[in-house]
């Protein structure tokens, strides 16, 4: 059976989806919850398979020049591209949490957290 990659924005408002439910594929042990999805499970399709391709080839971006057939200083910029967005999920991510502890210490208003928050869902 062929499986497709999770998806990680809602269809319909293009929000960031998170993981509900995962079930066994042997034994059919299903365990639930609201999961955060891994910032490398989050990259769109594209930056996705470039990062695999950058994986394969070691982290040598000769051999990634050649498997995607372009110039060195094209694939250059498309790893740092991808690099950047996650680096961009990865703080986007730290700072709603910075933002919540503050909500929680009550250094902030729920309206300040909420403002924050959907910044940082829209990056």
């Amino acid at each position: 059976m062929n499986k497709s990659a999770a998806p990680s924005r809602c269809p319909s408002c293009n929000g960031i989806l998170n993981p509900v439910k995962y079930i066994c594929s042997d034994c059919n042990t299903e365990v639930s919850g609201d999961f955060e999805m891994c910032p490398f499970c989050s990259l769109d399709p594209d930056n996705k398979s470039l990062l695999e391709l950058f994986l394969m080839a070691r982290g040598n971006l000769k051999a990634v020049q050649r498997m995607l057939g372009v110039s060195y200083p094209t694939a250059r910029i498309r790893i740092e591209e991808m690099f950047n967005a996650l680096e961009n999920k990865i703080s986007n991510e730290k700072s709603s949490i910075g933002v919540l502890e503050q909500l929680h210490r009550g250094e902030i208003s729920v309206a300040d957290a909420l403002d924050v928050l959907d910044e940082n869902s829209s990056e």
